[in-house]
């Protein structure tokens, strides 16, 4: 059987790279439902993977999301703010269909798995209608650390990023690139609207709020710390974080301290990490990639591999990933296709129909 999806947030940055590469692996469905805010209904936008009746793809023309919109959903990928994961989520749940949420609503959620399947996709068995993916961020270090912890156990982690203004979304990219074009043609740069000062030519050592109950880490640091620790089924890691925004398009960047139970070789970490789905690791410390290098790639990259001579069994290096994609709509697709070989989203259904 073939879902019926819809996309909750389509006219977005992740929206847009949804359709991508939902037709790049052609995604199963028979059916595709664009969906986003009543300002956006009616615009038209081009799928071209294959659809029931339409093997070449189609042009689709976005809904208001809506319960009517939504009635007729199998999966529902949902890129948009908390409020709106909040609002559909439950109603989607209590008629037996699966949403697939990019925002933090629900990331931690003791009954809501969140889930990187090459890390852990076990998870998604005991689903209840809600999965969670990770933060960009929280994606390309999980998916590192995992590999390196069957090395040895993991005792600590301290991760400094370099966050992509695509994270905030599409108008603060729009907001650098009129920026950058007023500093090249000597004109008054534009004020800021999406950042609290000018992102370009800049850096912000600020991602989202700060949390006045957690000594004033940012909630994008704290979740980075909380997201990390659920995804390696490891409550207790201590862990700190600084995310910084810096003026790039496309690309999440961290530098990473990795502190272990015993010492560790480089070359035994190489190894785990070239064993690791998804993951492309640099062996060579001297060599490495930037986001220029891996934007539009699906693969998260290691490199600059080398000890913390500073810290017991320490380890030091430089990872990243491409937010849009493997950081949200390409990890949201890959959970959708591990639910569908598992049978975990018509099975679902059935138990919610019988249990109604």
């Amino acid at each position: 059987m073939e879902p019926t999806v819809a996309v909750i947030g389509a006219t977005g940055a992740v929206g847009d790279v949804f359709l991508k590469i939902a037709a790049e692996r052609k995604l199963p469905m028979k059916k595709l439902k664009l969906l986003a805010s009543a300002r956006s209904k009616g615009k038209v936008l081009r799928y071209d993977g294959p659809l029931e009746g339409a093997p070449d793809g189609s042009d689709i023309v976005v809904e208001e999301t809506t319960e009517e919109a939504l009635a007729d959903a199998d999966i529902v990928f949902c890129s948009a703010s908390s409020e709106v994961s909040k609002q559909w989520g439950p109603w989607l749940k209590e008629r037996g269909k699966v949403m697939i949420d990019d925002g933090s609503a629900f990331r931690m959620d003791p009954t809501v798995p969140l889930v990187i399947p090459e890390v852990n996709g076990d998870d998604l068995e005991w689903h209840e209608g809600i999965v969670s993916i990770p933060n960009c961020t929280t994606t390309p270090l999980a998916m590192a650390l995992h590999a390196m912890r069957s090395v040895a156990p993991l005792t600590r982690v301290i991760a400094s990023t370099y966050q992509a203004v695509s994270g905030t979304g599409a108008a603060a990219v729009a907001e650098l690139n009129a920026q950058v074009e007023a500093i090249g043609k000597g004109q008054p740069v534009p004020a800021p609207e999406q950042y609290p000062v000018q992102i370009a030519g800049n850096v912000l050592p600020h991602v989202d709020t700060f949390d006045a109950e957690e000594d004033y880490y940012t909630k994008e640091e704290l979740k980075m710390r909380n997201e990390t620790r659920k995804l390696l089924h490891l409550d207790a890691l201590p862990f700190a974080a600084t995310c910084v925004r810096v003026p790039v398009a496309v690309g999440h960047a961290e530098v990473v301290h990795a502190e272990f139970e015993r010492p560790v070789e480089i070359a035994d970490l190489v190894a785990a990490l070239q064993a690791q789905a998804g993951v492309e690791v640099i062996a060579d410390p001297t060599k490495y990639v930037t986001p220029l290098d891996i934007a539009g790639d699906d693969r998260a990259f290691v490199a600059r591999l080398r000890p913390d001579r500073t810290a017991k069994n320490g380890v030091t290096f430089w990872c990243l990933t491409d937010n849009l994609r493997k950081g949200a709509a390409l990890n949201a697709i890959q959970i959708a296709e591990e639910m569908l070989k598992r049978d975990l989203v018509f099975n679902y259904a059935k138990a919610a129909k019988a249990k109604a």
